[in-house]
């Protein structure tokens, strides 16, 4: 069964999402992030993607408090990312209770030490976080690398990467439709790869496609906050699909 993942982007402790990658196209919402996470778990969600979107401008962890207080009054399963780029980050990560970390531009510019962690901390724990934009890296929203996408992940493939979420920013925050041809395409080139698919989700149709293809979880956040999608018809989908 495709695993249900929300998605948390964080700035200054309260929850946002970006629209397309720019920071200064932000939507601040009410509930705070523990709120939202709790009533994620109210709903039957098991898994919870956060982000801190200041660490990954900065380029340091900034939101650990975020993390902290989620994993201390949830059981959910967090995986955490956004702006990890030291071993001291990634044992602080998982002493503030993260499951699973996603690491994005340092796989870029430091590709051997990621390389390095896939192995000291075993793949498992390691999720690779791409954005891109006609066939290329971005990172720190829209910043370009001349990284090309297809290439990069063939290289941690063969180094034994095991997690991928990638996601078309041109797609991100505008609920317009995933990008179904990428996961395709990603499945069809790295089949033993466990892809996430971000980026775009509007509807419970769109998770069923996704499902379809193959793609091993789905992590969205817009649609769910704004009503596009229910959490009645995510307990439904979820129910149907056991």
């Amino acid at each position: 069964m495709i695993e249900i993942i929300p998605s948390l982007s964080v700035i200054n402790g309260k929850c946002v999402r970006l629209r397309q990658g720019y920071y200064e196209a932000q939507t601040v919402y009410d509930e705070s992030p523990l709120e939202l996470a709790m009533k994620f778990e109210e709903h039957g969600i098991k898994r919870l993607h956060i982000v801190d979107l200041d660490g990954a401008k900065k380029g340091s962890v900034v939101n650990w408090d975020t993390l902290k207080l989620i994993t201390q009054h949830t059981n959910l399963h967090v995986d955490f990312g956004g702006g990890i780029r030291s071993d001291g980050e990634v044992g602080k990560s998982f002493e503030y209770g993260a499951k699973q970390i996603h690491i994005s531009s340092l796989s870029v510019t430091h590709s051997n030490l990621i390389a390095s962690w896939i192995i000291s901390y075993t793949r498992n724990k390691i999720i690779m976080s791409l954005d891109f934009l006609d066939g290329e890296i971005v990172v720190k929203g829209r910043d370009a690398t001349g990284v090309k996408l297809m290439e990069h992940i063939e290289r941690f493939y063969e180094s034994g990467l095991q997690y991928l979420k990638c996601a078309n920013i041109a797609r991100d925050g505008i609920m317009e439709g995933p990008d179904f041809e990428l996961y395709k395409t990603l499945i069809k080139e790295f089949p033993s790869l466990k892809v996430y698919a971000s980026g775009g989700v509007s509807s419970v149709d769109d998770i069923k496609q996704l499902a379809d293809i193959g793609v091993h979880g789905i992590m969205f956040g817009r649609a769910l906050y704004e009503g596009r999608i229910t959490f009645d018809q995510l307990e439904k989908y979820i129910a149907a699909a056991v």
